[in-house]
């Protein structure tokens, strides 16, 4: 039905008309409301550097008017740096600048930060002291047109000189940022994030973490990925303490929760087995002591373990576990726990709480697809391929087209893993559609390899790829870490597999190392494993 122009009505139907009843949403106006209704509260924790919201405020905004000063509209400001005091407030001046932030993995080599640089588009690089000289050899390796600038006396003057700004509002559908993928399958791509999509994400981590004005967030999880899964907002929204971790070794965060009261903090799965590894002696008297709440964490990447999630819990850590891609602003989904599942059996709770669940807050409900992009049903037993939709769905790939078109189609982004919809609506990952192993035309998971080989007691971490065979295609090898001081040989693996699961599941080979090679956000680099797997020489048959 249309409505006459004069109508009440057509002014209802567009509310940025009304300047009484809207405001264009940006996660920077958590900063403005946390500098009046927090003010003297401490907002950063930075090493020696203490910061209240009054300062972050007055900081970020000084900085804004600088950038503002020497950029246009529009202009990309990308950020090297770890989790420190300046990638957080890069989070609002820049933003604040009307420019668009374009964070960096630290971890990169230089040909690789150059190519994301230069394709974004960035004209100014920030940078901590820490990584002042892999700034400069990135600038040098540009051939200019690339000014930087560090933490110190150069950052502090733009601080200074931009004092008293004031910004404008953004279009809230607008470019706020471009996160770069991974790039472990070839050329990373710049997701566009909005300001929109950046408020609500923002909103929903703040409610299902339960943050609050006292919590005390430690920075374990990048905060240049997927903006630290919008934390970097979410936090400031619910006044609670940044706690800035340089660098996030297992003994460093353990001293940091003791001596900064950590209430939560977010990781991968990997880096949540060396924090159970190396968990002091402290902790288990904190886990049984009366009156102590749990840390609280999320953590995403890959499914945790069952056996992961059990020893989790036993030392007083409340593991959520959430599920998303750079293109979903991060956490999509979240496996929202139920009261009346606290008395089932553990093993079961722990089954339950490693499902990828439903989406957030503020998202659309997830759905999975056939190959006709029709929903299976939902019977914990159909696998698909996981779709969403919604406010915290990337605008799309910058100046890729036809990657844009690909994963957006039918109004769809398409993530390109498998999962499963149970009858409650919960979604569970099987793979992603590039791992699974097809073995002489049976699908062969490799999440539910993992999860059977991880519940071994002298298994650390696991990683299952595919390796070529001359008669069946593909069947399962093993990368396999063992726990420091614990011993374990393929026959046993293999035994206790053949436990759990079909035979034709088992791995062919088993390859013991030290370490699994990893992303700066933990994941583990599958690619790598794939070319490595690749030459070896399998039997011609499996022992089925």
């Amino acid at each position: 039905m249309s409505v006459p122009s004069g109508d009440p009505r057509a002014r209802l139907a567009a509310p940025h008309t009304l300047s009484h009843s809207f405001e264009p949403l940006t996660p920077t106006a958590f900063l403005r409301r946390a500098a009046r209704v927090h003010r003297d509260r401490l907002a950063l924790v930075d090493g020696e550097r203490r910061i209240t919201y009054a300062e972050l405020e007055r900081r970020t905004l000084g900085l804004a008017g600088s950038l503002a000063a020497r950029a246009e509209q529009g202009e990309r400001v990308a950020v090297l740096a770890t989790n420190s005091s300046v990638l957080l407030e890069a989070h609002y001046a820049v933003p604040f600048a009307g420019a668009v932030m374009v964070p960096l993995n630290h971890r990169l080599a230089v040909p690789e930060l150059s190519y994301i640089l230069e394709h974004s588009r960035a004209t100014l690089l920030l940078c901590d002291e820490g990584l002042a000289a892999r700034g400069e050899e990135v600038a040098a390796a540009l051939g200019g047109g690339l000014e930087v600038v560090v933490e110190g006396e150069g950052y502090e003057q733009l601080v200074a000189a931009g004092e008293g700004f004031e910004p404008e509002p953004p279009q809230e559908t607008g470019l706020l940022s471009l996160n770069y993928t991974s790039g472990t399958t070839g050329r990373p791509k710049g997701v566009m994030y909005h300001h929109r999509g950046a408020y609500l994400q923002a909103l929903a981590m703040a409610w299902h973490a339960r943050l609050e004005p006292g919590s005390r967030f430690l920075w374990t999880l990048p905060m240049f990925h997927c903006h630290g899964w919008c934390f970097t907002w979410a936090v400031t929204a619910a006044g609670g303490t940044h706690v800035c971790l340089r660098e996030t070794q297992p003994k460093a965060i353990w001293a940091a929760i003791e001596s900064e009261s950590i209430t939560h903090l977010n990781a991968a799965p990997t880096l949540l087995l060396s924090i159970a590894a190396t968990a002091p002696s402290l902790v288990a008297h904190r886990a049984t002591s009366e009156g102590v709440p749990p840390i609280r964490v999320a953590t995403g990447g890959a499914p945790p373990t069952p056996t992961l999630l059990a020893e989790l819990a036993e030392l007083g850590i409340e593991v959520t576990h959430l599920y998303g891609l750079t293109e979903t602003f991060g956490p999509v989904a979240i496996c929202e726990w139920k009261p009346e599942w606290d008395a089932l059996p553990g093993e079961r709770r722990a089954a339950l709480k490693a499902r990828q669940g439903v989406g957030n807050l503020i998202a659309e409900p997830l759905r999975v697809l056939d190959a006709e992009d029709a929903d299976v049903p939902a019977d914990g037993e159909t696998v698909g391929e996981v779709a969403v939709r919604g406010n915290d769905v990337m605008l799309g790939y910058y100046e890729d087209p036809e990657a844009t078109n690909a994963a957006l189609r039918g109004g769809l982004f398409h993530t390109g893993d498998l999962g499963v919809m149970h009858p409650d609506g919960y979604v569970e990952l099987r793979d992603r559609a590039k791992d699974v192993i097809v073995s002489g035309g049976e699908n062969v998971s490799s999440v539910e390899l993992e999860a059977a080989l991880a519940s071994h007691p002298a298994v650390f971490e696991v990683a299952v790829v595919p390796a070529p065979h001359p008669r069946w295609g593909e069947r399962p090898v093993a990368y396999v870490v063992l726990r420091p001081g614990q011993s374990a040989a393929a026959e046993d693996l293999n035994a206790h597999v053949r436990e759990r699961l079909a035979g034709f599941k088992a791995p062919d080979a088993y390859e013991f190392r030290a370490e699994l090679p990893k992303t700066a956000t933990g994941k583990v680099r599958k690619f790598v494993l794939r070319d490595e797997a690749k030459a070896l020489q399998l039997d011609q048959s499996p022992s089925c």
